[in-house]
């Protein structure tokens, strides 16, 4: 039924006349005569082309390869019958094939010359959840998370076990990290209509149907039914946003496993920060009153706290029960890990660096280019590129250090850091390397971590080190 693969693996499935056996790469003459290349959903797309989060790739009539890119999810490769399921797993090798082509003195000689031989696999598990709450507890303007994964709820669901479901944790995580942010603020504050039977008094307007039924009829006329508007926090987004709290905390104590080591103490504390702010709040709910929501500027966050809290109530198909299910259904979905990878470079910086935080810009855009991160402080100039794509091919490596190179010459960044015409930007290539130091990220340290990269004047590399989950389940 499954067929599951890491991070930017690759695996041959062939044609097997017997049927699903017990090796399940091979596939039944039905199955295999379903797959098609050209039927893989568009994860996103960017600079005119096509991303895809895995790759099909026809040998012959009898066999095809297939592989996972940088995106972890889970996805139907046929339609009810086959299910490919990518892990958040790195080969913790592949930084060392990146440092020994990057130290080459000659790129083109390295271009010419065979690539590295792999070596060994060895595979870590990415902490994502960790790394999300690490994101979402910088109080990043919204836009730069809305789009960290991507969900398909019009295709039919895919059984899964509690265990394997990697979207719920990531929605969970989104949800309280925004809902914390809300709470920071204040609750939203609105005009909003109150349906009462009043005493001897009349607000707003008469309901005269209900009125009739619930007082004239029955003898109380002393006693009106009204309609009339209070300001105050009891509004139909902040009852929403209590159902999908009940909704969060009763799943993450029905699945505490699934949040390893700090991750649960750090989510424990956010809903103990949440709960109280939502204690006057109603649980009477119409959610098709959200639907005139209008979103204030100032409350910005609720708007994308209420996208992801209806993912999460879809999610459980709006059941409290389905929290404690060990069997559940997902939709096809794809977290984008080199995303993912570049905002934690990014949040890294900014914690680091708070009294700095107007120097360290984010998604810097010029002529159709966009920047992972440019420093423009006085004396510490740098163009960052986050590459999560640890390419083991020679050349694909050099255009990465060529493109961020690129970068550093247009006239929009120089101008930015006011660089003087003869004058080389410093570029620095920031990539996962699980065997890498832990560091201070520090603007005045950045350059003095990283090292040369031997074919480029002032381009320099620094490996960073991603939480991982370690075989206790605990994450370090």
């Amino acid at each position: 039924m499954k067929i599951l693969l890491t991070e930017h693996a690759s695996v041959e499935v062939y044609h097997s006349i017997a049927g699903d056996g017990i090796n399940t790469l091979a596939l039944s003459e039905e199955i295999f005569a379903r797959v098609n290349p050209d039927n893989i959903r568009v994860f996103k797309r960017e600079r005119g082309r096509n991303i895809y989060p895995f790759l099909i790739q026809q040998k012959n009539a009898q066999t095809f390869s297939l592989t996972a890119d940088y995106y972890v999810g889970v996805d139907w490769l046929v339609k009810e019958k086959k299910v490919i399921q990518v892990e958040p797993k790195i080969n913790t090798k592949l930084a060392a094939i990146f440092d020994a082509t990057t130290n080459d003195p000659d790129p083109e000689m390295s271009l010419e010359s065979p690539n590295y031989n792999l070596p060994p696999v060895e595979y870590q598990e990415i902490d994502y959840l960790k790394i999300l709450l690490d994101i979402m507890a910088a109080g990043l303007p919204s836009r730069y998370t809305e789009n960290l994964v991507l969900i398909d709820w019009n295709t039919s669901q895919i059984p899964v076990t509690q265990q394997e479901d990697r979207l719920t944790p990531f929605l969970i995580i989104q949800f309280l990290q925004l809902l914390k942010v809300i709470v920071r603020k204040g609750l939203k504050k609105s005009y909003y209509k109150v349906q009462k039977n009043l005493t001897n008094t009349i607000k707003g307007k008469i309901l005269v149907g209900s009125n009739i039924k619930q007082n004239i009829l029955k003898s109380r006329s002393l006693q009106t039914f009204c309609e009339y508007q209070v300001f105050g926090a009891d509004n139909i987004e902040n009852r929403f946003l209590k159902k999908v709290l009940r909704f969060a905390v009763s799943y993450i104590e029905n699945n505490k496993s699934l949040f390893t080591g700090d991750n649960l103490t750090t989510i424990t504390h956010l809903t103990n920060y949440c709960r109280p702010a939502f204690e006057q709040i109603g649980n009477e709910l119409n959610e098709d009153q959200l639907k005139q929501v209008r979103y204030s500027a100032f409350f910005k966050e609720y708007k994308e706290a209420i996208a992801v809290g209806r993912q999460i109530l879809r999610k459980f198909a709006y059941n409290l029960s389905e929290t404690a299910n060990k069997e559940i259904k997902t939709p096809p979905f794809w977290i984008d890990m080199p995303r993912l990878f570049e905002l934690y470079c990014y949040t890294q910086l900014l914690k680091a660096n708070p009294q700095d935080k107007d120097y360290i810009h984010y998604q810097f855009s010029t002529y159709g280019n966009v920047l992972d991160v440019l420093i423009s402080k006085p004396g510490c100039e740098l163009v960052i590129d986050a590459k999560y794509k640890l390419q083991y091919q020679k050349g694909q490596i050099h255009q990465d250090i060529r493109q961020v190179a690129g970068y550093a010459r247009l006239n929009k960044v120089r101008n930015q850091l006011a660089a003087k015409a003869a004058e080389n930007i410093a570029c620095l290539i920031m990539y996962p390397d699980m065997n890498a130091i832990d560091f201070s990220y520090s603007l005045s340290n950045l350059l003095r971590k990283a090292e040369s990269v031997a074919a480029y004047c002032k381009v320099y590399k620094l490996g960073i080190r991603l939480p991982v989950i370690e075989k206790s389940g605990f994450s370090k």
